[in-house]
């Protein structure tokens, strides 16, 4: 079996999990999350913890159950706490605001950028270059993160662009004659 899929997962307090036929639903104060479920991994809920089984000796059961686990645990701390992802604009005039349920962005272009937000995704804005995207869901927020990163990626001779807050860019040295 998998190894990470032998530790079980804690259902914290305000947070509900419920395995019905083919899928599991995990309920907490920031929101719903549903999941379906693998034939392969067998999933039991005993004294506030999630655990997870192989239903048979194969090898893509035993990656699933690790997998599965994965899941499930982004799932509970998603309802629970939730994700943020923060991004930086680095560059002269790059800036971002919200209008409504979009984020405009200016990023140098001879147009702005208007990127809306997905249901269940929040975005904040403490000054003009700083992007916080927060949702319950791991796997949304960082789609969107790395869609508006994709609007213009720091570019590796001066280092403009939309950067990751914990993204480190290597500057390369210009040419020389």
């Amino acid at each position: 079996m998998s190894r990470i899929a032998k530790y079980p997962v804690p259902v914290p307090q305000g947070v509900e999990a419920t395995i019905s036929a083919g899928q599991i639903v995990v309920k907490g104060p920031l929101g719903s999350l549903t999941q379906a479920l693998n034939d392969n991994v067998v999933i039991a809920q005993e004294n506030g913890q999630l655990t997870f089984a192989v239903a048979n000796d194969s090898r893509e059961a035993n990656a699933m159950s690790g997998t599965m686990r994965a899941l499930v645990a982004n799932m509970v701390t998603g309802v629970s706490t939730g994700f943020q992802r923060k991004l930086n604009l680095v560059g002269v005039g790059f800036r971002a605001q919200i209008q409504g349920d979009a984020l405009k962005l200016q990023l140098g272009y001879s147009h702005d950028i208007l990127h809306s937000m997905p249901e269940g995704i929040k975005v904040e804005c403490p000054t003009q270059t700083e992007i916080i995207i927060k949702g319950a869901n791991k796997q949304v927020v960082g789609q969107v993160a790395a869609e508006i990163r994709a609007y213009r990626e720091p570019e590796p001779y001066k280092g403009k662009g939309v950067r990751y807050a914990d993204e480190r860019v290597i500057i390369k040295e210009t040419k020389k004659k």
